[in-house]
């Protein structure tokens, strides 16, 4: 599946996105998923359904955010 929702980021572009502070820190602000838009939101800016639906490079990125540690 390419993407939930026409105004979330594409799936394939998720890595890259999480690496962006900026992105990531404006989907916290305004409360909805990078992936759906749906909230609320982690500090990965990811709704818990997306967020469990993650795995790799994704994953261990998203993880990263949720601890604190950033991009």
């Amino acid at each position: 599946m390419d993407r939930i929702n026409s105004e979330g980021i594409p799936r394939k572009d998720l890595v890259q996105t999480l690496r962006d502070q900026r992105a990531v820190t404006t989907a916290r602000r305004i409360d909805s998923c990078l992936l759906c838009r749906r909230g609320p939101v982690n500090d990965a800016g990811l709704c818990d359904l997306c967020y469990g639906m993650l795995n790799g490079e994704a994953l261990n990125l998203a993880e990263r955010w949720t601890s604190g540690k950033g991009p």
